[in-house]
């Protein structure tokens, strides 16, 4: 089987970037994978001006970056498994267990709950607050299970670390990448209607996934550690370190070094 490591590192250069997709690349090599980095956007997906929500800053590079990282299903001519890593998670070296060994072939899509992390309170608030929003509202309620005794919300997917394999390709339905991102059951996310104005492409495939009821392997935090999400003395726990939130890390990671003492 083949197997592809997939990054979009587009935009502004960051040292905290070079550091994590370095690392990626690295565990790419280890584990006898391929090793993929877009650097020049493909898509340019773009939200409606006369029904858009977005707000100047998402589309300050003049399109939506984030939906770039869509680009890798059309490696499923030539890739069995693609694992979609955000330039921002760190993989540590000394990890040699496969990702791809964790969603075997009969899964179409493997990932991390958020409510399944190890959180801390604070984050456990937010991302019940977030699971409302986004997924709370007639139509999107009901694909979701909200059954959670810790009152977290919704079952949804950090989408920054996916692994899918081929048979998602149905789901595909013989689209494009553009093609995929721009049906219009999408439109609404992709415009940032109401509650999504602030959403990523993190919401689309979390419905994607849930309305086609796909076959999903649930991943253990270990897979992607929230920093600052979940508890510290678990950070270290983790083979794969997600900097999610640039803006609230010291130096906003830049000073990488620093960042390091704390995984």
């Amino acid at each position: 089987m083949k197997k592809l490591i997939f990054q979009v590192y587009v935009g502004q250069k960051s040292n905290l970037y070079d550091h994590c997709t370095a690392s990626a690349k690295a565990y790419a090599k280890r584990i006898g994978a391929d090793y993929v980095v877009l650097t020049q956007p493909k898509l340019r997906i773009k939200p409606d001006p006369f029904s858009s929500n977005r707000s100047e800053g998402a589309s300050r590079l003049g399109y939506l970056p984030i939906y770039e990282k869509e680009n890798a299903f059309e490696y499923f001519d030539r890739y069995d498994q693609i694992a979609i890593i955000d330039s921002d998670i760190w993989i540590r070296d000394t990890c040699t267990t496969s990702i791809f060994d964790k969603v075997p072939l009969e899964y179409d899509f493997g990932g991390v709950l958020e409510r399944d992390m190890p959180c801390t309170p604070q984050y456990e608030r937010k991302i019940a607050n977030y699971s409302r929003m986004q997924y709370g509202m007639p139509g999107m309620h009901q694909l979701f299970d909200w059954k959670d005794p810790r009152g977290r919300g919704a079952d949804f997917y950090n989408m920054g670390m996916m692994v899918v394999n081929k048979g998602i390709m149905k789901y595909l339905k013989g689209q494009t990448p553009k093609q995929f991102i721009e049906r219009m059951e999408f439109k609404n996310f992709v415009d940032g209607v109401g509650n999504w104005k602030w959403s990523t492409d993190q919401t689309l495939l979390n419905y994607w996934v849930k309305k086609e009821k796909m076959k999903v392997k649930n991943l253990t935090y270990h897979w992607n550690g929230l920093f600052t999400g979940i508890e510290m003395e678990r950070i270290k726990e983790c083979n794969f370190v997600h900097f999610f939130l640039k803006d609230k890390l010291p130096n906003r990671g830049e000073n990488v070094e620093e960042l390091m003492k704390h995984v």
